[in-house]
């Protein structure tokens, strides 16, 4: 199975939307913009929160040669109020904040899943290599915006078919989504979360 360099020397540069269906307040209101690059993303996205506030969130990443997270700059604006959340890490499971602080409790993660963007859902699967039927699972750096929190969380991931994988979370929640994806292993449409807009 090609690695995501292979693909990123074929397409250097690539621009994915997605419009969210999953807030009940604004169903089918927002919209995601990514531009994927060699070594990187910046995106922004318009939403609406759990109880109906717009924000916008921004966020850029930077991951090296081995497709591993190395920073990740997040910023939300929402009404009159702003956050900023700026992360770094060696690439081994080591985290920390950009002034300095480590992030201990992000220790053996590899990958940042952001929330609500299914961009960072490829990160693992880039690497992976997975064969049909195969399950791997995955300690992720959890970031949840408009909060902008971070926490550690386990999650995995089967390849079902070709281009069809199935997302487990294993908090206890007991959360499993399809998720098929296009030839770049990115997410096509997420069930009653995005929709990928041509």
């Amino acid at each position: 199975m090609p690695k995501m360099r292979d693909y990123m020397d074929k397409l250097p540069s690539r621009t994915v939307c997605w419009a969210a269906t999953w807030n009940h307040h604004a169903a089918g209101v927002g919209l995601e913009n990514v531009v994927v690059r060699e070594g990187g993303a910046d995106s922004m996205l318009l939403g609406f929160s759990e109880d109906g506030t717009p924000f916008r969130l921004t966020y850029r990443l930077a991951w090296d040669e081995q497709l591993r997270i190395r920073e990740a700059d997040l910023a939300v604006q929402a009404v009159q109020e702003t956050r900023s959340l700026r992360l770094r890490s060696d690439g081994n499971g080591h985290w920390w904040h950009a002034d300095g602080d480590a992030l201990a409790e992000l220790d053996d993660c590899i990958d940042i899943d952001i929330w609500p963007t299914p961009l960072t859902n490829s990160l693992p699967l880039w690497r992976s290599g997975l064969g049909i039927g195969q399950r791997r699972e995955y300690r992720m750096a959890w970031v949840s915006a408009p909060a902008l929190t971070v926490e550690a969380k386990p999650q995995a991931y089967t390849r079902l078919k070709d281009r069809l994988y199935l997302f487990e979370s294993l908090d206890g929640s007991g959360f499993r989504a399809e998720l098929p994806v296009d030839e770049q292993l990115v997410v096509l449409d997420y069930p009653n979360f995005f929709v990928r807009v041509a």
